[in-house]
C-alpha cells in the first residue's frame, strides 16, 4: 500500500520550515495534524478535597509549562497570593524563564537543571529544609519523580492539579489514513474512545516512546514505525526511514 494520507496526533507546527513540511514535500504526502488530547486543570472544589494548603510550602517544583500555567491559574481562582520568598525549582532553564510570565525573575529564588529531573534533584538536595509543592498530572502514570524525592528524604507533597483528557474528533474519516502517528498513551486512549469500532487492517501505526508503543500494542495495534532509536531520534526521521525502505512496494 502506498502511503499518502498521514494523521499526526499533534498540533500543526507554526513554522512552515518544520521537518514535517520537508517530509511531505519529499514523499508527496498529505499530512493532517489533529490533537487527540488536551490538558485541563482540576477545578478548585476538586483541589480543596485534597486538603493541601499551598502556602504551607516554601518551594515549588515545576517539570513543565503546563504545570506552571495551571498552578498560577489555580492560585488565582483560590485567591492565593504567592509570597516573594517562595523558591522555584524548574527542570530546565526554558521553564525557569517561562516563569517570568507570572513572577519577577530573580536568580536567587529560581533554580533550574539542564533538562532531566536527576540534575534538578541535586539542587533540591541542597535545600532539604524547604517544604516542596510538586504540581503534577492527576492521571499520569509516571511515578519516578515522587519516588526519587522520597528516596532522598525530601519533604514534599504530590499535588495533582491537571489531567489529560480526550478531544472529540468527529470531522475526519479515520479509515482514510494510511498511517497514524501517536506521541502518548493518552492519544491512543483518545483514538479508541473516538473510534471504538476501528480496525487497523493495513494502516501503518507509528509511535514515539516506549509507553506509547506499549499502549498501541495493548490496544491490539501492530506498530511498524518506532521512535526514538539510535538511527532515528525523531519521529520524522523514523517515518522517513520507513518510507525510504518501503519505496516502490505495494
Amino acid at each position: 500500500m502506498k502511503i499518502k494520507n498521514i494523521l499526526i496526533s499533534q498540533p500543526e507546527p507554526e513554522n512552515e520550515k518544520s521537518p514535517y513540511a520537508d517530509l511531505a514535500k519529499q514523499f508527496n504526502l498529505k499530512l493532517t495534524f489533529r490533537k487527540l488530547i488536551k490538558i485541563e486543570r482540576i477545578d478548585n472544589k476538586e483541589f480543596r478535597k485534597l486538603r493541601i494548603n499551598i502556602l504551607d510550602h516554601t518551594a515549588i517544583i515545576f517539570t513543565s509549562r503546563h504545570a506552571v500555567d495551571h498552578f498560577f491559574s489555580l492560585c488565582e481562582e483560590l485567591r492565593v497570593t504567592i509570597p516573594e520568598t517562595m523558591k522555584y525549582f524548574c527542570v530546565s532553564e526554558a521553564i525557569a524563564l517561562y516563569l517570568q510570565k507570572y513572577v519577577q525573575y530573580r536568580k536567587r529564588k529560581i533554580f533550574f537543571g539542564k533538562s532531566k529531573f536527576p540534575e534538578l534533584l541535586e539542587l533540591i538536595k541542597k535545600h532539604k529544609n524547604e517544604k516542596f509543592f510538586y504540581p503534577c498530572a492527576a492521571n499520569k502514570a509516571k511515578k519516578d519523580i515522587p519516588e526519587m524525592l522520597k528516596a532522598n528524604k525530601i519533604n514534599f507533597v504530590n499535588a495533582p492539579i491537571y489531567e489529560t483528557v480526550p478531544v472529540t474528533v468527529d470531522d475526519i474519516d479515520i479509515n482514510n489514513f494510511h498511517m497514524i502517528v501517536f506521541f502518548s498513551p493518552f492519544g491512543v486512549d483518545s483514538m479508541l474512545k473516538n473510534f471504538p469500532d476501528y480496525k487497523q487492517n493495513n494502516t501503518i501505526m507509528a509511535a514515539f516512546g516506549g509507553a506509547t508503543i506499549k499502549a498501541c500494542e495493548n490496544a491490539g495495534f501492530d506498530v511498524q514505525v518506532k521512535a526514538p532509536t539510535s538511527e532515528a531520534p525523531s519521529m520524522t526521521m523514523a517515518i522517513e526511514q520507513y518510507l525510504q525502505n518501503n519505496k516502490g512496494k505495494k
